[in-house]
């Protein structure tokens, strides 16, 4: 690889935001982590939502996690990671309609929507990247 390909690809990195990419990753994981921890903050969870919350949260904490490991390292964002995550915060919206969480409603919905809102900007973002970085490569 000449040395001008790798200031292109440096600067494509750059311009598309990569760096920001890995930060809302990285925000998103500590959400996760609020998930987790919001099992044990509000008492009167159903025992349903109690295992909701730590199965989802500490998902959502290692998969946003392990895309900002990703990014820290140099590599892409992963799209698929980033849709999942995603699709795991639309499950925390719709989760204090169907189970009874008590205490818990707003802080799974408000969290619920950050993870899908940020983790979907991810996966888009991401594409967007991924789409860019690869079109110069043949």
């Amino acid at each position: 690889m000449s040395e001008t390909e790798t200031r292109e690809q440096t600067t494509r990195r750059t311009d598309t935001g990569e760096s920001n990419l890995r930060w809302l990753s990285g925000f998103v994981s500590l959400v996760g982590a609020w998930i987790f921890i919001s099992a044990f903050v509000y008492p009167t969870m159903s025992v349903a939502s109690y295992w909701n919350n730590l199965i989802i949260g500490a998902a959502i904490f290692l998969v946003a996690g392990y895309n900002y490991y990703r990014m820290s390292k140099g590599l892409s964002a992963s799209v698929g990671s980033s849709s999942f995550v995603a699709l795991l915060g639309l499950w925390m919206i719709l989760v204090p309609f169907v189970m009874a969480v008590g205490e818990a409603f707003w802080s799974d919905v408000i969290s619920g929507v950050i993870v899908a809102v940020v983790a979907g900007y991810n996966a888009y973002a991401g594409r967007g990247t991924r789409t860019g970085a690869t079109a110069g490569t043949t």
